[in-house]
């Protein structure tokens, strides 16, 4: 089992339940699923190979095989078409999800330059938080010589019915966010 998995159940559940006061167990938050997505964007419109190079990358972070993204639409002045290959994502659930989350916060993020914490700020109002890396050079798994710098957006999906209760789970998972809580 997965270290965060097991911290999440014997450790996080019971001390939201205090905190939030929830009477059964499974009212208490938890993480659903984690979607990392790197887009290429215009370069793509030039050389179609860069897209299986950021999914060969994406692979390579995640552990799964990522999906290729195409264009909705046709945009004349970024030179698009519709059905263009212009990113590439990956959903992780369960096992994967926690490792990640796990490599994520104890490896990846201390390896960001000028790294103070991550903002508090990133939450959508439904407890998901989102955020953003200039570059995917970060993840030890990236061959640095090889990489072309490309950034990618992580989005952790919760069960969290506001964003008080989803910075909680996921400060509790040790997430390391800069600043006061915001409804200290």
């Amino acid at each position: 089992m997965a270290r965060l998995k097991s911290l999440y159940e014997k450790e996080i559940v019971p001390q939201l339940c205090k905190e939030f006061g929830y009477g059964n167990m499974m009212e208490v938050p938890r993480l659903e699923k984690i979607v990392v997505n790197m887009g290429v964007g215009r370069e793509a419109t030039q050389n179609s190979k860069i897209v299986d190079i950021a999914a060969e990358e994406l692979a390579r972070i995640t552990g799964q095989k990522p999906v290729i993204r195409k264009a909705r639409k046709s945009i004349a002045n970024f030179k698009l078409r519709q059905g263009m290959s212009i990113g590439t994502s990956v959903t992780l659930r369960r096992e994967r999800m926690y490792e990640f989350m796990d490599r994520f916060i104890t490896i990846a993020l201390p390896r960001v330059r000028d790294f103070k914490g991550i903002s508090r700020t990133a939450f959508d109002g439904r407890g998901n938080y989102s955020v953003g890396l200039a570059e995917q050079t970060i993840f030890p798994e990236v061959d640095i010589d090889k990489a072309q710098i490309r950034g990618l957006n992580i989005t952790f999906v919760t069960t969290a019915k506001t964003n008080r209760e989803g910075e909680a789970l996921l400060e509790k998972f040790g997430f390391p966010f800069r600043g006061k809580p915001a409804g200290n």
